[in-house]
């Protein structure tokens, strides 16, 4: 069955490697038959949440800037693919500012009941992504009937384009979309 999936690639770098996996997934997920749209925070403003939750009653945020635009293709979207460097062992603040400003979605129905995380780390150490698992899973636990089916935990890359003479990196992020 095919499946309307959400890319959201969240590193303002040039040839990121988080970047290069969500393409790659993008590329698995296309072919296996799915309407995928991919969406790059790059040159997107996006502010902080405010706390106000004018969105529980409006269905949007009050703030106007980009995010009022990607939460509603994350809402019309059956997956969502979050992919993201790893800073300090957490989450792109831009992921984080996105997750928060997604509030909105709480007072709206929605589709998503899948969600797929890609991260990208200098340090090659297993379980590096951890902490970002930890804050995923505080916003997959929010909305009840939505489940982390998977994630890609690529180390040791340390520069840009690096994930590129990842051939196994590369086929792992493939698969994961092939397999949505």
């Amino acid at each position: 069955m095919s499946k309307k999936v959400l890319i959201i690639s969240t590193s303002l770098r040039p040839n990121a490697n988080s970047e290069i996996l969500a393409h790659e997934t993008e590329r698995g997920a296309r072919d296996a038959g799915h309407e995928v749209e991919f969406v790059t925070l790059k040159d997107k403003e996006i502010k902080f949440c405010k706390g106000c939750l004018a969105c529980q009653k409006l269905g949007k945020c009050v703030i106007k800037d980009d995010a009022n635009e990607i939460t509603l293709k994350m809402k019309d979207a059956d997956v969502i693919v979050w992919a993201t460097p790893i800073y300090y062992y957490e989450m792109s603040g831009q992921m984080k500012t996105l997750i928060d400003r997604a509030n909105s979605l709480f007072a709206t129905g929605k589709n998503f009941t899948e969600a797929y995380l890609i991260t990208t780390s200098a340090d090659g150490s297993k379980g590096v992504i951890q902490t970002v698992l930890n804050g995923v899973n505080g916003w997959v636990v929010c909305f009840g009937n939505l489940e982390l089916k998977g994630y890609l935990e690529a180390g040791g890359l340390d520069n840009p384009n690096d994930v590129q003479s990842r051939k196994d990196l590369l086929e792992a992020a493939y698969n994961m979309g092939k397999n949505i």
